[in-house]
């Protein structure tokens, strides 16, 4: 197994150095924020797909995508609200595996993730490849709830946590950036924390 610490930055001796600029530490709380229902979906049925600029497109269910190889994030996550949650541990499987057996096509730039209820985020590919990104199903040792994203869900951890879609269903690779349901509605197309690229138009 293949354990990647955090990313970390720099701060104020007075605050934690992990928190970036205009973040509390939330401490034993884990803010539920929902931009529609949480939905109950049935383990059996659930699928991750990779498709778009690929030349393999590929679709794995609940079964065959944990008895991929697994790996472990473990680190802080940032969510654009302005928490932040310290000393997180996240189990699942690395996009790297799953993009490679989908073998990107060399124009593919972006991502657009995709969930079972139909939300979207937007991605350059770089921010999920290379060690960045996972599809994961345990939080802290136990299995995702489905308020938390369960049965899987897209963990980017350096970047503010609503690209980290909940019920994630796949990534649709593209050649040019498409804004996402946050992004439409006045989210920053990236969402660096330790950049404070909450809202379109900060740097």
């Amino acid at each position: 197994m293949h354990v990647t610490r955090g990313f970390t930055g720099r701060g104020h001796a007075a605050r934690d150095p992990r928190l970036p600029p205009g973040q509390y530490d939330a401490h034993d709380d884990w803010p539920v924020l929902n931009a529609e229902p949480t939905p109950r979906l049935r383990t059996d049925r659930w699928t991750f797909t990779v498709e778009g600029l690929v030349g393999n497109e590929t679709t794995w269910t609940r079964d065959e995508i944990r008895a991929l190889p697994t790996s472990r994030y473990e680190g802080d996550i940032h969510c654009v609200t302005s928490w932040s949650k310290l000393d997180m541990t996240f189990t699942g499987v690395s996009l790297d595996l799953l993009l490679e057996a989908a073998v990107p096509d060399p124009a593919a730039a972006f991502v657009m993730a995709v969930s079972h209820t139909g939300y979207t985020t937007n991605l350059p590919l770089a921010d999920v490849r290379y060690g960045k990104a996972w599809v994961v199903w345990e939080a802290q040792g136990r299995e995702l709830t489905p308020e938390h994203g369960g049965p899987a869900r897209l963990l980017v951890p350096h970047l503010y946590f609503w690209k980290s879609a909940k019920w994630v269903s796949g990534l649709r690779l593209m050649a040019e950036d498409e804004q996402g349901f946050w992004e439409r509605n006045g989210y920053h197309d990236r969402g660096d924390p330790w950049r404070e690229q909450r809202y379109q138009g900060d740097d």
